[in-house]
């Protein structure tokens, strides 16, 4: 769907904090732009290097978009750099080079002293992404927590129910693949 440039500049505007607060709270109080997603997709489709589709942003850095292979069209996690992390269904976090923050010098290194978790029962998880080394998101999680899964939208039902369209990729399964990644590509050492 064509979007005007205005709509495309005011999300920009949005997402890189040129509109002022008042006015933000407007656009989210206010009645909806039908037009919205799509330019909010036409943003990031005009931010990024690369030709591939963008189905749906996830963050400042990371994108769902169709990856085409052959005559298979699927959807994969996509930084704005161009590195390709996985079906977007295979949580990305398991692709990222990850910091673990867990002892009390790497916690004051960004926390006031007393203004930091208690090292061994909390720990700050730093995701980069392996191509441009972009800090991608940060997580304080328990020791020995998995790494957290934010969002697994379900790209064919907001597509063809919500949206009315077309999907841009093959039909697929809807579930969870990390842990038959994680099973095929990891191993443990005990």
């Amino acid at each position: 769907m064509a979007v005007s440039r205005e709509k495309i500049q005011r999300i920009a505007d949005m997402l890189e904090g040129r509109i002022s607060t008042q006015e933000l709270f407007r656009v989210i109080a206010g009645q909806k732009d039908p037009e919205a997603f799509d330019a909010l997709v036409a943003y990031f489709q005009e931010k990024v290097p690369w030709t591939e589709r963008v189905i749906l942003p996830l963050s400042d850095h990371l994108c769902i978009v169709s990856k085409t292979e052959g005559t298979k069209k699927k959807a994969i996690v996509k930084c704005t750099c161009g590195y390709e992390f996985e079906d977007y269904r295979v949580n990305w976090k398991v692709k990222a080079r990850v910091y673990v923050r867990e002892s009390s010098e790497e916690f004051h290194e960004i926390y006031p002293q007393y203004m930091h978790a208690e090292p061994g029962w909390q720990v700050l998880r730093e995701y980069y992404c392996p191509g441009c080394l972009t800090l991608l998101e940060v997580e304080a999680v328990p020791v020995g927590y998995p790494p957290t899964f934010d969002a697994l939208p379900d790209i064919q039902t907001l597509y063809r129910d919500w949206l009315r369209r077309e999907l841009p990729v093959d039909d697929h399964t809807f579930e969870d693949l990390t842990a038959d990644y994680v099973k095929t590509h990891f191993t443990v050492n005990h």
